[in-house]
This record gives structure tokens, sequence and C-alpha cells, in this order.
């Protein structure tokens, strides 16, 4: 279905594009990344999605419905990541990587691991969520293995939070000691409208 609607898009607009870059993602095993470790665990439950995705009339009533859409291509080096003992890539991510039982928080000087680096609370320390739907992606034949970062939120500061935690660090310098292993070779953030004001355009 998803490959249909790509190529009636397509079709539809025609010469008014170009590709610049076309990844095709898949479902590993247990919803697994390709580091081996179960991606999305964070995501909010079913009954809260519409409040964590979809902006509200409240917050900007022209804009209700629609929500920000962040992604980010990530190639990963898998014959360094392979090197780490199992312990070692645990202690990066933040989870245990059988059972994905999340691991006890670095006190605050020290090293933070991925999944505490990317949470983010606001200023009542309440954890601001997103929805995420990353990807793994890859070619064995040319070694090319990655993560295809979807993330969807109605407040985009939260996803511009969790980057700068990720890539400057908390504190800064302490950065996220999983971008020694993958690399961010594109990124690109997208507003989604919501449904009515699509339909506004066949006026």
């Amino acid at each position: 279905m998803v490959f249909e609607f790509e190529r009636q898009l397509l079709d539809f607009l025609g010469e008014s594009i170009s590709t610049e870059d076309e990844t095709v993602g898949f479902r590993y095993f247990d919803g697994r990344d390709l580091l081996g470790f179960v991606d999305g665990t964070a995501n909010p439950d079913a009954q809260d999605l519409n409040k964590t995705v979809c902006i509200s009339a409240e917050d900007d009533p022209a804009a209700a419905g629609g929500c920000y859409i962040v992604v980010q291509k990530y190639v990963h080096d898998m014959g360094s990541w392979a090197k780490l003992s199992t312990e070692e890539q645990q202690n990066v991510i933040g989870r245990a990587k059988f059972d994905n039982i999340e691991l006890s928080d670095a006190p605050a000087s020290q090293q933070k691991a991925h999944k505490t680096l990317a949470t983010v609370v606001n200023k009542y320390g309440e954890e601001c969520e997103i929805l995420r739907d990353n990807m793994p992606f890859g070619n064995p034949g040319q070694r090319v293995f990655g993560t295809y970062f979807i993330g969807y939120c109605k407040d985009l500061w939260v996803i511009e939070k969790m980057l700068e935690r990720m890539f400057i660090g908390d504190p800064p310098g302490k950065y996220d000691k999983i971008l020694d292993y993958s690399k961010a070779v594109t990124g690109a953030i997208f507003y989604a409208p919501p449904a009515r004001v699509l339909q506004l355009l066949d006026n």
C-alpha cells in the first residue's frame, strides 16, 4: 500500500519535484534496530497518541490536528559496534539487550546513556513524549547499515532539545556515545497540516 501511494504521488507531482534520497526500511525481528536493541520502547500508549502527536486547539486553533515530523538518516559503523562487549553496548544504550529492561541512570556528573539523553522533561519536571517510528535499513552487499529516525510531535522544541542533549551533551561535552557508532548523514523537519487544511488546496 505504501509503495502504491508513493508511485501515485510521484506520478501526480510529475517533474515539479526531484528525488534526492530514497531509503527503504524494514521491520527487524521483534522491533529491534540493527544494533540489536528494541527500538521505540518509550512510545506513548495508543490512547495518548493524539495529545502527544497532534497540536491542540488550545495551543494553536489554526494548526489543531497537525504535527511536526523530524527525520534523520543514521549510518552505523557495525564493525566498531561489534567490537564492544554486550555490557558496553548496554551502557551506551541504557537498556538490557536481551529483555529490554532499563538500566539505572548514571550520576548527574557522569556519562549518561542514550535512553537518558533522549528523554526530555518540561519546566514542571514532566516527561515530554514523542512518537518514534524508526526503521532499520541496509544493503549487506555494500556494507551499508543504519536507522532512519522518524519522530512525530506537537511541540517541535521537544525533539530539538533531545538532539541538543545527544549531540552537545548533558553536561556539555558528555555527548551521546551512540554517535561514536552511528552518524547522521541527512536530516529534515516537516510540518504536516491537518486534513481540513489539505482539503482547502482543492478550492
